[in-house]
């Protein structure tokens, strides 16, 4: 099996990976679970332990594992002692071995290369069942799924009463009327997250930087304004995502390090500094960050003047589509399919009789017939004609 998952932020695509992980290991096979950060891997973690912690055996494991404890992993999977593992880019180096896996799950798909998945897919060799999953998916495993390459499953539902991200887009220069109305929210009680793309300025870019915006804030904010990005160590980052947690701050100034295992169900606007230089994926994901209880909420997509035509069309998706699957489609047209033989994730790549985003069709009816004459096995001689005129493509493409 090779399967791509999509769901949006908190459609239920973890409990549906970990009810198929029951399954293998009751089959007696092992489970690598990855996750591109610490903190959603050990989100997954903490939730298996929850749910299943007295049938099976968990691991987890990331650079940070102490020595003593990774010795013991290592040990644990050798000699299949070991059910799960749980972990980031850990799970697939070199010295671990797993005695028997037979299943891979891959969250957040579109954070890692084409090469990490396959390091970890060779742990387990040709028989080893992989489930990617994302709610925006890259365009290489897009198109992956229209060549059937991929199978697609999709969790359309939502939870009970979960409302859409409402979605504005501000230039920087009206950054008044965003200061009022974030006033007003935090009168209702709401929380607020405020992304910018740097952590410090940079004189070769003109980017907000997370750190100036945060002393910016706090003249008007005070002390209910936290700093959160990539470079504080874990202590500090948990010091102020309880603080956040706890409604201590109603303001979290942040990199794009919440992208992704943030889980704040009261936070229901966020704000984002020079969305222009942020991809479509990446955007929905930082979006997914909020909506997550029954409260209306905001994305603000703030921008420069003079956006290029790329940047405004981007932007213009995410406010017409709060579906992670559009999305991705919307992203593959704009940044291409990239090589489905190789490692390249994005670009164009040229076709020789269709199109598989234009002549979508097509290709799921070719897809249907190449099924039924693996199932039914067809004598593949009787196709010889077809072959001829598929040589002959480009003489017929010049004809029309």
């Amino acid at each position: 099996m090779f399967r791509l998952l999509q769901g949006d932020v908190g459609s239920g695509k973890t409990i549906v990976a970990l009810i198929s992980c029951l399954n293998v290991i009751n089959s007696g096979y092992q489970v690598a679970f990855m996750a591109p950060t610490e903190i959603l891997a050990y989100q997954h973690y903490k939730l298996a332990q929850n749910l299943i912690k007295d049938k099976i055996k968990i691991g987890f494991l990331t650079s940070k594992t102490e020595h003593s404890q990774r010795k013991k992993i290592i040990k644990d999977l050798e000699n299949n002692n070991l059910n799960i593992l749980f972990g980031t880019h850990s799970v697939f180096q070199e010295k671990i071995n797993y005695k028997k896996l037979g299943f891979i799950v891959i969250d957040e798909q579109h954070k890692f290369g084409v090469k990490q998945r396959k390091k970890l897919s060779d742990k387990g060799g040709k028989n080893c069942d992989v489930l990617v999953m994302s709610a925006t998916p890259i365009p290489r495993t897009m198109i992956m799924t229209v060549f059937g390459d991929m199978d697609v499953t999709i969790i359309k539902q939502k939870p009970k009463n979960r409302k859409p991200v409402k979605t504005y887009s501000k230039v920087d220069t009206k950054l008044n009327e965003i200061i009022d109305f974030t006033k007003n929210q935090i009168k209702k009680g709401n929380q607020i997250f405020w992304v910018c793309p740097l952590i410090e300025e940079s004189k070769k870019v003109d980017h907000q930087s997370a750190i100036q915006k945060y002393k910016d804030l706090q003249k008007t904010f005070k002390d209910k304004v936290g700093l959160l990005h990539g470079s504080l160590d874990k202590d500090d980052k948990d010091k102020i995502l309880n603080k956040f947690l706890d409604k201590k701050i109603d303001i979290l100034v942040s990199t794009t390090v919440i992208e992704v295992g943030i889980d704040f169900p009261n936070a229901n606007v966020i704000i984002i500094e020079n969305s222009n230089k942020f991809g479509l994926s990446q955007l929905h994901q930082l979006r997914g960050r909020v909506g997550r209880g029954n409260k209306e909420s905001f994305c603000i997509l703030m921008f420069k003047k003079n956006l290029s035509k790329n940047a405004r069309k981007r932007i213009n998706i995410l406010k017409e589509n709060n579906d992670g699957f559009k999305i991705s489609e919307e992203d593959m047209k704009l940044r291409g399919y990239g090589d489905l033989l190789g490692f390249k994730q994005s670009g164009v790549q040229s076709f020789r009789l269709a199109d598989p985003v234009l002549n979508e069709d097509l290709f799921l009816l070719a897809e249907k017939e190449v099924k039924k004459i693996e199932r039914d096995n067809i004598d593949l001689d009787k196709f010889k004609s077809l072959l001829k005129l598929y040589d002959r493509a480009d003489i017929l493409n010049d004809l029309v």
